[in-house]
Protein backbone atom coordinates (compact mmCIF):
# COMPACT_ATOMS: atom_id res chain seq x y z
CA UNK A 1 0.00 0.00 0.00
CA UNK A 2 2.72 2.15 0.09
CA UNK A 3 2.92 3.12 -3.75
CA UNK A 4 -0.66 3.88 -2.84
CA UNK A 5 -0.02 6.27 -0.43
CA UNK A 6 2.92 8.04 -1.84
CA UNK A 7 0.67 9.00 -4.96
CA UNK A 8 -2.25 9.56 -3.07
CA UNK A 9 0.35 12.30 -1.43
CA UNK A 10 1.79 13.53 -4.27
CA UNK A 11 -2.19 14.54 -5.70
CA UNK A 12 -3.10 16.04 -2.91
CA UNK A 13 0.26 18.36 -2.50
CA UNK A 14 0.55 18.56 -6.41
CA UNK A 15 -3.03 20.70 -5.96
CA UNK A 16 -1.80 23.23 -3.67
CA UNK A 17 1.72 23.33 -5.89
CA UNK A 18 1.36 22.53 -9.51
CA UNK A 19 -2.21 23.67 -9.64
CA UNK A 20 -0.85 27.37 -8.30
CA UNK A 21 1.84 27.36 -10.92
CA UNK A 22 -1.01 26.42 -13.36
CA UNK A 23 -3.45 29.01 -12.18
CA UNK A 24 -0.56 31.58 -12.04
CA UNK A 25 -0.29 31.37 -15.26
CA UNK A 26 -3.09 32.12 -16.09
CA UNK A 27 -3.81 34.92 -14.03
CA UNK A 28 -7.47 35.19 -12.65
CA UNK A 29 -8.70 38.46 -12.00
CA UNK A 30 -11.94 39.06 -9.65
CA UNK A 31 -12.62 42.51 -11.59
CA UNK A 32 -13.13 40.39 -14.51
CA UNK A 33 -17.12 39.61 -14.75
CA UNK A 34 -17.61 36.01 -15.60
CA UNK A 35 -20.33 34.93 -17.82
CA UNK A 36 -22.70 33.47 -14.91
CA UNK A 37 -23.01 37.64 -13.95
CA UNK A 38 -22.78 39.30 -17.13
CA UNK A 39 -24.96 37.12 -19.37
CA UNK A 40 -27.28 35.40 -16.17
CA UNK A 41 -30.50 34.17 -17.77
CA UNK A 42 -31.76 31.87 -15.15
CA UNK A 43 -31.64 28.94 -17.42
CA UNK A 44 -27.76 28.05 -18.35
CA UNK A 45 -25.64 31.14 -17.33
CA UNK A 46 -26.76 31.31 -13.58
CA UNK A 47 -23.97 31.99 -10.47
CA UNK A 48 -23.64 29.22 -7.96
CA UNK A 49 -21.20 29.13 -4.72
CA UNK A 50 -17.72 27.41 -5.97
CA UNK A 51 -18.35 24.48 -4.02
CA UNK A 52 -21.73 23.53 -5.78
CA UNK A 53 -19.68 24.11 -8.86
CA UNK A 54 -16.94 21.98 -7.53
CA UNK A 55 -18.97 18.98 -6.49
CA UNK A 56 -21.21 19.32 -9.30
CA UNK A 57 -18.51 19.34 -12.25
CA UNK A 58 -16.89 16.09 -10.13
CA UNK A 59 -19.95 14.43 -10.44
CA UNK A 60 -20.32 15.87 -13.65
CA UNK A 61 -17.12 14.38 -15.42
CA UNK A 62 -16.72 10.67 -13.04
CA UNK A 63 -19.13 8.95 -14.85
CA UNK A 64 -18.00 4.91 -14.71
CA UNK A 65 -14.28 6.24 -15.99
CA UNK A 66 -12.96 6.00 -13.00
CA UNK A 67 -13.84 3.07 -11.47
CA UNK A 68 -14.38 0.91 -14.49
CA UNK A 69 -11.06 2.41 -16.02
CA UNK A 70 -9.48 1.68 -12.72
CA UNK A 71 -10.37 -1.87 -12.45
CA UNK A 72 -9.43 -2.73 -16.33
CA UNK A 73 -6.04 -0.51 -15.15
CA UNK A 74 -5.21 -2.62 -12.48
CA UNK A 75 -4.74 -5.31 -14.85
CA UNK A 76 -1.51 -3.45 -15.67
CA UNK A 77 -0.47 -3.95 -11.61
CA UNK A 78 0.91 -1.36 -9.64
CA UNK A 79 2.35 0.66 -12.27
CA UNK A 80 -0.95 1.70 -13.09
CA UNK A 81 -0.74 4.13 -9.99
CA UNK A 82 1.87 5.72 -11.32
CA UNK A 83 0.17 6.48 -14.56
CA UNK A 84 -3.14 7.78 -12.42
CA UNK A 85 -1.05 9.79 -10.58
CA UNK A 86 1.37 11.76 -13.21
CA UNK A 87 -1.75 12.15 -15.85
CA UNK A 88 -4.06 13.18 -13.37
CA UNK A 89 -1.66 15.76 -12.17
CA UNK A 90 0.39 16.60 -15.13
CA UNK A 91 -2.31 16.06 -18.35
CA UNK A 92 -5.96 15.89 -17.30
CA UNK A 93 -6.25 18.51 -14.41
CA UNK A 94 -4.34 21.06 -16.68
CA UNK A 95 -6.64 20.23 -19.78
CA UNK A 96 -9.92 20.11 -17.65
CA UNK A 97 -8.50 23.65 -15.82
CA UNK A 98 -7.66 25.97 -19.36
CA UNK A 99 -10.90 24.16 -21.03
CA UNK A 100 -12.82 25.80 -18.29
CA UNK A 101 -11.10 28.83 -17.70
CA UNK A 102 -10.75 29.68 -21.58
CA UNK A 103 -14.64 29.00 -21.94
CA UNK A 104 -14.82 31.27 -18.99
CA UNK A 105 -12.82 34.14 -20.95
CA UNK A 106 -15.08 33.33 -24.16
CA UNK A 107 -18.82 33.63 -22.58
CA UNK A 108 -18.98 30.31 -21.76
CA UNK A 109 -18.52 28.86 -25.18
CA UNK A 110 -18.36 25.52 -25.92
CA UNK A 111 -15.20 23.03 -26.87
CA UNK A 112 -16.00 23.05 -30.26
CA UNK A 113 -16.50 26.97 -30.72
CA UNK A 114 -13.27 27.09 -28.40
CA UNK A 115 -11.38 24.83 -31.17
CA UNK A 116 -12.92 27.22 -33.69
CA UNK A 117 -11.38 29.99 -32.46
CA UNK A 118 -8.14 28.58 -31.53
CA UNK A 119 -7.66 26.02 -33.96
CA UNK A 120 -8.84 27.15 -37.16
CA UNK A 121 -12.77 25.85 -38.16
CA UNK A 122 -11.51 22.69 -40.14
CA UNK A 123 -10.15 21.38 -36.80
CA UNK A 124 -13.78 22.47 -35.56
CA UNK A 125 -15.55 20.37 -38.15
CA UNK A 126 -13.73 17.80 -37.01
CA UNK A 127 -14.25 18.19 -33.19
CA UNK A 128 -18.13 18.42 -33.94
CA UNK A 129 -18.30 14.89 -35.11
CA UNK A 130 -15.84 13.57 -32.70
CA UNK A 131 -17.31 15.24 -29.73
CA UNK A 132 -21.27 14.30 -31.28
CA UNK A 133 -19.96 10.76 -31.05
CA UNK A 134 -18.44 10.65 -27.92
CA UNK A 135 -21.04 12.08 -25.92
CA UNK A 136 -23.84 10.34 -27.57
CA UNK A 137 -21.92 6.95 -26.50
CA UNK A 138 -21.26 7.95 -23.89
CA UNK A 139 -25.26 9.05 -23.14
CA UNK A 140 -25.87 5.41 -24.47
CA UNK A 141 -23.84 3.73 -22.39
CA UNK A 142 -24.56 5.22 -19.29
CA UNK A 143 -28.08 4.45 -19.99
CA UNK A 144 -27.84 0.45 -20.83
CA UNK A 145 -25.34 -0.22 -17.78
CA UNK A 146 -27.92 1.05 -15.28
CA UNK A 147 -30.81 -0.09 -16.85
CA UNK A 148 -29.73 -4.08 -16.95
CA UNK A 149 -28.34 -3.70 -13.74
CA UNK A 150 -31.92 -2.13 -12.32
CA UNK A 151 -33.51 -4.64 -14.55
CA UNK A 152 -32.08 -7.37 -13.44
CA UNK A 153 -33.46 -6.75 -9.85
CA UNK A 154 -36.12 -5.10 -10.58
CA UNK A 155 -37.63 -6.32 -13.94
CA UNK A 156 -39.97 -4.62 -16.29
CA UNK A 157 -41.02 -5.84 -20.12
CA UNK A 158 -37.97 -6.15 -22.32
CA UNK A 159 -37.35 -6.53 -25.84
CA UNK A 160 -36.64 -9.87 -27.42
CA UNK A 161 -33.12 -9.17 -27.75
CA UNK A 162 -33.11 -8.82 -24.04
CA UNK A 163 -32.75 -5.12 -24.23
CA UNK A 164 -34.64 -3.37 -20.94
CA UNK A 165 -36.63 -1.19 -22.88
CA UNK A 166 -38.64 -0.28 -20.00
CA UNK A 167 -36.85 0.96 -18.12
CA UNK A 168 -33.89 2.63 -20.59
CA UNK A 169 -37.31 4.79 -21.26
CA UNK A 170 -37.54 5.74 -17.95
CA UNK A 171 -33.88 6.98 -17.47
CA UNK A 172 -34.07 8.94 -21.15
CA UNK A 173 -37.04 10.73 -19.73
CA UNK A 174 -35.46 11.65 -17.01
CA UNK A 175 -32.64 12.95 -19.42
CA UNK A 176 -34.57 14.95 -21.01
CA UNK A 177 -35.85 16.56 -18.28
CA UNK A 178 -32.45 17.51 -16.75
CA UNK A 179 -31.40 18.56 -20.40
CA UNK A 180 -34.34 21.20 -20.69
CA UNK A 181 -35.13 22.54 -16.97
CA UNK A 182 -32.56 25.17 -15.50
CA UNK A 183 -29.34 24.60 -14.34
CA UNK A 184 -30.25 26.13 -10.72
CA UNK A 185 -33.86 23.56 -10.77
CA UNK A 186 -32.05 20.35 -10.77
CA UNK A 187 -28.52 19.87 -11.40
CA UNK A 188 -27.26 22.50 -8.59
CA UNK A 189 -29.58 20.93 -5.41
CA UNK A 190 -29.04 17.18 -6.93
CA UNK A 191 -25.14 16.82 -7.77
CA UNK A 192 -23.62 18.21 -4.63
CA UNK A 193 -25.61 15.75 -2.09
CA UNK A 194 -24.73 12.76 -4.65
CA UNK A 195 -21.40 13.56 -5.04
CA UNK A 196 -20.85 13.72 -1.18
CA UNK A 197 -22.13 10.32 -1.19
CA UNK A 198 -19.93 8.95 -4.25
CA UNK A 199 -17.22 10.34 -2.46
CA UNK A 200 -18.36 8.64 0.90
CA UNK A 201 -18.96 5.48 -0.66
CA UNK A 202 -15.40 5.46 -1.77
CA UNK A 203 -13.61 5.93 1.73
CA UNK A 204 -15.54 3.48 3.57
CA UNK A 205 -15.02 1.22 0.99
CA UNK A 206 -11.53 1.83 1.22
CA UNK A 207 -11.38 1.75 5.13
CA UNK A 208 -12.99 -2.03 4.53
CA UNK A 209 -10.34 -3.03 2.35
CA UNK A 210 -7.66 -1.72 4.87
CA UNK A 211 -9.54 -3.88 8.33
CA UNK A 212 -9.26 -6.79 5.83
CA UNK A 213 -5.29 -6.48 4.80
CA UNK A 214 -3.28 -9.07 6.00
CA UNK A 215 -6.51 -11.35 6.61
CA UNK A 216 -8.50 -13.66 4.72
CA UNK A 217 -5.88 -13.84 1.50
CA UNK A 218 -6.39 -9.96 1.13
CA UNK A 219 -2.46 -8.23 0.39
CA UNK A 220 -1.63 -5.88 -1.73
CA UNK A 221 1.48 -6.46 -4.35
CA UNK A 222 4.52 -4.97 -4.17
CA UNK A 223 5.32 -2.34 -6.13
CA UNK A 224 7.47 -3.19 -9.57
CA UNK A 225 8.01 -1.77 -13.74
CA UNK A 226 6.96 -4.96 -14.65
CA UNK A 227 4.13 -5.03 -16.74
CA UNK A 228 1.48 -7.73 -15.12
CA UNK A 229 -0.59 -7.89 -18.21
CA UNK A 230 -1.23 -11.51 -19.11
CA UNK A 231 -1.26 -10.95 -22.83
CA UNK A 232 1.72 -8.91 -23.11
CA UNK A 233 -0.28 -6.05 -23.65
CA UNK A 234 1.90 -2.66 -24.18
CA UNK A 235 1.60 -0.20 -21.20
CA UNK A 236 2.17 2.30 -23.72
CA UNK A 237 -0.39 3.44 -25.66
CA UNK A 238 -2.88 1.23 -23.83
CA UNK A 239 -2.57 2.63 -20.40
CA UNK A 240 -4.01 6.06 -22.14
CA UNK A 241 -7.12 4.32 -23.52
CA UNK A 242 -7.62 1.89 -20.12
CA UNK A 243 -7.49 4.13 -17.23
CA UNK A 244 -9.02 7.61 -19.53
CA UNK A 245 -11.45 9.29 -16.54
CA UNK A 246 -8.80 8.79 -13.97
CA UNK A 247 -6.07 10.57 -15.06
CA UNK A 248 -7.37 12.31 -18.71
CA UNK A 249 -10.75 12.69 -20.20
CA UNK A 250 -11.72 14.56 -23.35
CA UNK A 251 -14.78 14.02 -22.32
CA UNK A 252 -14.08 16.57 -19.64
CA UNK A 253 -13.65 19.44 -21.95
CA UNK A 254 -17.52 18.77 -23.26
CA UNK A 255 -18.21 19.83 -19.79
CA UNK A 256 -16.16 22.06 -18.28
CA UNK A 257 -17.41 24.85 -20.60
CA UNK A 258 -21.16 24.02 -18.99
CA UNK A 259 -19.49 25.59 -15.38
CA UNK A 260 -17.88 27.90 -16.50
CA UNK A 261 -21.31 29.77 -17.15
CA UNK A 262 -21.72 29.00 -13.49
CA UNK A 263 -18.47 30.38 -11.53
CA UNK A 264 -18.70 34.17 -9.71
CA UNK A 265 -15.36 34.47 -9.59
CA UNK A 266 -12.38 33.74 -11.89
CA UNK A 267 -9.74 33.07 -9.07
CA UNK A 268 -12.64 29.78 -8.32
CA UNK A 269 -11.62 27.86 -11.49
CA UNK A 270 -8.77 26.26 -9.95
CA UNK A 271 -10.83 24.78 -7.06
CA UNK A 272 -13.37 23.97 -9.39
CA UNK A 273 -11.67 22.57 -12.92
CA UNK A 274 -8.22 21.69 -11.15
CA UNK A 275 -9.57 20.51 -8.06
CA UNK A 276 -12.14 18.54 -9.47
CA UNK A 277 -9.88 16.62 -11.73
CA UNK A 278 -7.93 15.58 -8.66
CA UNK A 279 -10.76 14.23 -6.38
CA UNK A 280 -11.21 12.08 -9.59
CA UNK A 281 -7.59 11.03 -9.29
CA UNK A 282 -7.88 9.80 -6.01
CA UNK A 283 -11.37 8.09 -6.89
CA UNK A 284 -9.38 5.61 -9.62
CA UNK A 285 -6.54 5.36 -7.19
CA UNK A 286 -8.69 4.37 -4.50
CA UNK A 287 -10.85 1.66 -6.73
CA UNK A 288 -7.16 0.42 -8.51
CA UNK A 289 -5.87 -0.35 -5.53
CA UNK A 290 -9.16 -2.30 -4.42
CA UNK A 291 -8.89 -4.23 -7.48
CA UNK A 292 -5.55 -5.23 -6.85
CA UNK A 293 -5.86 -6.39 -3.07
CA UNK A 294 -9.13 -8.18 -3.33
CA UNK A 295 -8.63 -9.94 -6.80
CA UNK A 296 -4.61 -9.56 -7.64
CA UNK A 297 -3.80 -12.28 -4.32
CA UNK A 298 -6.46 -13.09 -2.72
CA UNK A 299 -7.95 -15.51 -5.72
CA UNK A 300 -5.33 -16.46 -7.89
CA UNK A 301 -1.18 -15.46 -9.11
CA UNK A 302 -1.11 -13.62 -11.74
CA UNK A 303 0.25 -15.28 -15.26
CA UNK A 304 0.56 -17.94 -13.72
CA UNK A 305 -1.75 -19.62 -16.25
CA UNK A 306 -3.99 -18.78 -19.23
CA UNK A 307 -6.94 -19.21 -17.35
CA UNK A 308 -5.80 -17.91 -13.92
CA UNK A 309 -5.36 -14.25 -14.39
CA UNK A 310 -6.95 -11.12 -13.64
CA UNK A 311 -8.40 -10.80 -17.23
CA UNK A 312 -9.98 -13.77 -17.00
CA UNK A 313 -11.42 -13.17 -13.52
CA UNK A 314 -12.88 -9.87 -14.61
CA UNK A 315 -15.20 -11.83 -17.13
CA UNK A 316 -15.62 -14.31 -15.13
CA UNK A 317 -17.56 -11.99 -12.70
CA UNK A 318 -18.90 -10.52 -15.52
CA UNK A 319 -16.97 -7.58 -16.90
CA UNK A 320 -16.03 -4.63 -14.38
CA UNK A 321 -19.33 -3.95 -13.30
CA UNK A 322 -19.89 -7.87 -11.87
CA UNK A 323 -16.81 -7.16 -10.31
CA UNK A 324 -17.87 -4.01 -8.56
CA UNK A 325 -20.75 -5.89 -7.31
CA UNK A 326 -18.02 -9.42 -6.22
CA UNK A 327 -15.04 -6.69 -4.45
CA UNK A 328 -18.64 -4.77 -2.35
CA UNK A 329 -20.02 -7.89 -1.39
CA UNK A 330 -16.80 -9.35 -0.08
CA UNK A 331 -15.56 -6.04 1.75
CA UNK A 332 -19.07 -5.16 3.27
CA UNK A 333 -22.35 -6.38 4.77
CA UNK A 334 -24.74 -7.22 2.12
CA UNK A 335 -26.87 -3.98 2.99
CA UNK A 336 -24.19 -1.57 2.76
CA UNK A 337 -22.94 -3.04 -0.58
CA UNK A 338 -26.02 -2.79 -2.38
CA UNK A 339 -26.10 0.85 -1.19
CA UNK A 340 -22.15 1.00 -2.99
CA UNK A 341 -23.20 -0.49 -5.88
CA UNK A 342 -26.31 1.52 -6.46
CA UNK A 343 -23.93 4.75 -6.19
CA UNK A 344 -21.12 3.48 -8.66
CA UNK A 345 -23.29 1.96 -11.02
CA UNK A 346 -26.56 4.07 -11.06
CA UNK A 347 -26.00 7.71 -9.34
CA UNK A 348 -22.03 7.63 -11.23
CA UNK A 349 -23.28 6.89 -15.16
CA UNK A 350 -27.00 8.91 -15.39
CA UNK A 351 -25.49 11.90 -13.46
CA UNK A 352 -22.71 11.92 -16.24
CA UNK A 353 -24.65 11.39 -19.10
CA UNK A 354 -27.80 13.90 -18.56
CA UNK A 355 -25.31 16.80 -18.33
CA UNK A 356 -23.25 15.06 -21.39
CA UNK A 357 -26.87 15.37 -23.42
CA UNK A 358 -27.02 18.72 -21.95
CA UNK A 359 -23.13 19.64 -23.30
CA UNK A 360 -24.88 18.73 -26.43
CA UNK A 361 -27.90 20.66 -26.61
CA UNK A 362 -25.49 23.61 -25.67
CA UNK A 363 -22.99 22.76 -28.29
CA UNK A 364 -25.31 22.93 -31.08
CA UNK A 365 -27.25 25.84 -30.07
CA UNK A 366 -23.72 27.88 -29.74
CA UNK A 367 -22.75 26.46 -33.10
CA UNK A 368 -26.25 27.77 -35.07
CA UNK A 369 -26.74 31.10 -32.09
CA UNK A 370 -30.00 29.49 -31.16
CA UNK A 371 -31.52 31.21 -28.48
CA UNK A 372 -32.28 28.75 -25.31
CA UNK A 373 -34.39 31.21 -23.37
CA UNK A 374 -37.47 29.92 -24.26
CA UNK A 375 -38.35 26.06 -23.17
CA UNK A 376 -39.67 25.01 -26.89
CA UNK A 377 -36.05 26.15 -28.67
CA UNK A 378 -34.71 23.46 -25.55
CA UNK A 379 -37.12 20.87 -26.40
CA UNK A 380 -36.16 21.60 -30.19
CA UNK A 381 -32.58 20.74 -30.23
CA UNK A 382 -32.70 18.66 -27.50
CA UNK A 383 -35.43 16.04 -29.47
CA UNK A 384 -33.27 14.21 -32.05
CA UNK A 385 -30.43 14.16 -30.09
CA UNK A 386 -32.15 11.80 -27.61
CA UNK A 387 -33.71 10.43 -30.95
CA UNK A 388 -30.51 9.16 -32.15
CA UNK A 389 -29.90 7.84 -28.62
CA UNK A 390 -32.93 6.04 -28.20
CA UNK A 391 -32.13 4.10 -31.76
CA UNK A 392 -28.98 3.28 -30.51
CA UNK A 393 -30.07 1.66 -27.52
CA UNK A 394 -31.26 -1.28 -29.88
CA UNK A 395 -28.47 -1.71 -32.10
CA UNK A 396 -25.69 -3.79 -31.09
CA UNK A 397 -22.88 -1.28 -31.20
CA UNK A 398 -20.43 -2.95 -28.96
CA UNK A 399 -17.39 -2.64 -31.85
CA UNK A 400 -18.34 0.91 -32.30
CA UNK A 401 -18.24 1.72 -28.47
CA UNK A 402 -14.23 0.47 -28.43
CA UNK A 403 -13.31 4.07 -31.10
CA UNK A 404 -14.61 5.55 -27.69
CA UNK A 405 -11.63 4.97 -25.84
CA UNK A 406 -9.85 6.57 -28.92
CA UNK A 407 -11.90 9.63 -29.37
CA UNK A 408 -11.83 10.25 -26.12
CA UNK A 409 -8.28 10.27 -25.99
CA UNK A 410 -8.05 12.90 -29.31
CA UNK A 411 -10.32 14.72 -27.74
CA UNK A 412 -8.38 15.52 -24.88
CA UNK A 413 -5.11 16.30 -27.40
CA UNK A 414 -7.13 18.61 -29.50
CA UNK A 415 -8.49 20.40 -26.18
CA UNK A 416 -4.66 20.69 -24.55
CA UNK A 417 -3.66 22.30 -28.27
CA UNK A 418 -6.40 24.63 -28.05
CA UNK A 419 -5.27 25.78 -24.45
CA UNK A 420 -1.76 26.00 -25.74
CA UNK A 421 -3.00 28.23 -28.10
CA UNK A 422 -4.35 30.31 -26.34
CA UNK A 423 -1.98 30.84 -23.85
CA UNK A 424 0.33 31.38 -26.63
CA UNK A 425 -1.94 33.96 -28.62
CA UNK A 426 -1.36 35.82 -25.01
CA UNK A 427 2.32 35.54 -24.50
CA UNK A 428 1.88 33.06 -21.45
CA UNK A 429 3.70 30.22 -20.76
CA UNK A 430 2.26 27.33 -22.98
CA UNK A 431 4.62 24.19 -22.10
CA UNK A 432 1.84 23.37 -19.44
CA UNK A 433 -0.51 22.37 -22.57
CA UNK A 434 2.57 21.43 -25.57
CA UNK A 435 4.39 19.01 -23.64
CA UNK A 436 0.94 16.78 -22.39
CA UNK A 437 -0.49 17.71 -25.74
CA UNK A 438 2.08 16.41 -27.51
CA UNK A 439 1.89 12.66 -25.46
CA UNK A 440 -1.35 12.16 -26.34
CA UNK A 441 -1.22 12.89 -29.92
CA UNK A 442 1.17 10.20 -29.77
CA UNK A 443 -0.76 7.94 -28.18
CA UNK A 444 -4.18 8.43 -29.89
CA UNK A 445 -2.14 7.99 -33.64
CA UNK A 446 -0.20 4.87 -32.05
CA UNK A 447 -3.30 3.43 -30.57
CA UNK A 448 -5.34 3.50 -33.96
CA UNK A 449 -2.59 2.04 -35.79
CA UNK A 450 -2.32 -1.27 -33.60
CA UNK A 451 -5.71 -1.45 -31.48
CA UNK A 452 -7.92 -4.24 -32.72
CA UNK A 453 -10.55 -1.75 -34.02
CA UNK A 454 -7.96 -0.08 -35.62
CA UNK A 455 -5.04 -0.67 -38.31
CA UNK A 456 -3.87 -3.72 -35.89
CA UNK A 457 -0.02 -2.96 -37.46
CA UNK A 458 1.06 -4.96 -34.22
CA UNK A 459 -0.86 -7.85 -35.72
CA UNK A 460 -0.44 -7.57 -39.34
CA UNK A 461 3.22 -7.26 -38.90
CA UNK A 462 5.93 -9.19 -36.77
CA UNK A 463 7.18 -5.03 -35.14
CA UNK A 464 4.07 -4.11 -35.88
CA UNK A 465 3.54 -2.68 -32.66
CA UNK A 466 7.10 -1.00 -32.61
CA UNK A 467 6.38 0.59 -35.88
CA UNK A 468 2.85 2.29 -34.49
CA UNK A 469 4.74 3.78 -31.88
CA UNK A 470 7.60 4.86 -33.66
CA UNK A 471 4.84 6.67 -36.28
CA UNK A 472 3.32 8.02 -33.18
CA UNK A 473 5.97 9.73 -31.81
CA UNK A 474 7.17 10.93 -34.99
CA UNK A 475 3.81 12.39 -35.59
CA UNK A 476 3.77 14.36 -32.04
CA UNK A 477 7.14 15.63 -32.96
CA UNK A 478 6.12 17.22 -36.34
CA UNK A 479 3.02 19.14 -34.35
CA UNK A 480 5.29 19.80 -31.41
CA UNK A 481 7.36 21.36 -34.30
CA UNK A 482 5.04 22.87 -35.94
CA UNK A 483 3.17 24.71 -32.48
CA UNK A 484 6.91 26.01 -31.36
CA UNK A 485 7.32 27.61 -34.89
CA UNK A 486 3.75 29.34 -35.13
CA UNK A 487 4.17 30.11 -31.25
CA UNK A 488 5.92 33.16 -31.75
CA UNK A 489 2.98 34.75 -34.67
CA UNK A 490 0.16 33.29 -32.39
CA UNK A 491 -0.22 36.89 -30.61
CA UNK A 492 -0.60 38.57 -34.23
CA UNK A 493 -2.63 35.81 -35.74
CA UNK A 494 -5.43 35.45 -33.20
CA UNK A 495 -5.35 39.22 -32.01
CA UNK A 496 -9.07 38.93 -34.03
CA UNK A 497 -9.55 35.94 -31.28
CA UNK A 498 -8.46 37.78 -28.10
CA UNK A 499 -9.85 40.59 -28.52
CA UNK A 500 -12.97 39.28 -27.59
CA UNK A 501 -12.00 37.81 -24.43
CA UNK A 502 -14.04 39.30 -22.03
CA UNK A 503 -12.39 41.35 -19.17
CA UNK A 504 -15.28 43.74 -18.08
Amino acid sequence: MITFFVCLTILIVGYFTYGKVVDKILAPNDEHLTPAKRLADGIDYVELPWWKVLLTQFLNIAGLGPIFGAILGALFGPIAFIWITLGCLFVGSVADMLVGFVSMKHDGLSITELVGLYLGRHTQKFMIVFTFILLVLVGVTFTMAPAAWLNGRMPLPSSPGGVPWMWVLIIIAYYVFATIVPVEALIAKLFPPLSVAMLAACIILLIALFMNLGSDGFTMMEFSFENLQPQGQAFFPFIFTTIACGAVSGFHATKSPMMARCIGKESEAKRVFFGSMIIEGVVALIWAAITMAVLGDRLFVLRENAAGNLVSMVGYLGGQGGTVDYMANVLLPTGLATVLIFTAVIIFPITSADTGFRSVRLMFADAFKWDQSKVINRVLVSIPIFVIAWILTWIDFGIIWRYFAWSNLSIAAIALWMGARYLASLKKNYWIAVIPASILSYGSLSYILQAPEGFQLGVRFANGALISNVIGIVFALVLFALFITSAKSAPEKLAHVTEKITVD
